[in-house]
């Protein structure tokens, strides 16, 4: 049997979503860096949970099993070896799925619309998780708008040291109607 190559991003994402998904773990990436003879295999794993380092020091050692599975029946060639480091995406991962704005509701993102740089907080999404609620204040007043994910828009958290503005987090604690009622009402 001829011994595939070192796996691709697809191939590792088949190999590992059994340990992943078991745990109820997205796969947030991958990135394969070869480093000479031997790689380093980055696998960013994230949940609605924050996961802890136990459960990723769990998860790690059943990759690390099913990557060493594959090598053996010769569906995988980590060739002189690789090392696996799984953890959790930072703070400068992209929104880009619903998901992403679900697990940082309340956060403050940096929003990069045509070309320019806005900051507000998130809300609620809606049920078909096609918009979120995005609320900020400008000149003292509460501005809610909506998001829908399909206009083009860069995303990013935004560390944030104060305690976020009561009346925003009050806003952005309501649910996606609640939130859009609130924004016709309040014109």
């Amino acid at each position: 049997m001829e011994r595939m190559a070192f796996p691709g991003v697809d191939e590792l994402t088949d190999l590992i979503t059994p340990a992943t998904s078991s745990h109820g773990l997205d796969i947030e990436g991958i990135k394969i860096t070869r480093a000479g003879r031997k790689s380093v295999v980055a696998i960013k794993l994230d949940a609605d949970a924050r996961p802890d380092l136990d459960l990723l020091e769990l998860v790690s050692q059943e990759i690390s099993t099913l990557l060493d599975a594959a090598e053996e029946r010769g569906e995988a060639n980590f060739g002189a070896g690789y090392t696996l480091e799984v953890s959790t995406p930072g703070v400068d991962l992209p929104l880009t799925a619903p998901r992403h704005w679900r697990r940082n509701r309340h956060r403050l993102v940096q929003l990069t619309e045509d070309g320019q740089k806005s900051q507000w907080r998130i809300g609620a999404l809606n049920e078909e998780q096609t918009a979120v609620i995005l609320v900020t204040t400008r000149k003292k007043d509460l501005v809610v708008r909506e998001l829908e994910f399909t206009n083009p828009v860069h995303a990013v958290v935004e560390v944030e040291f104060a305690k976020p503005p009561a009346a925003e987090t009050e806003l952005t604690g309501l649910e996606y109607d609640t939130a859009i009622q609130w924004r016709e009402d309040n014109k």
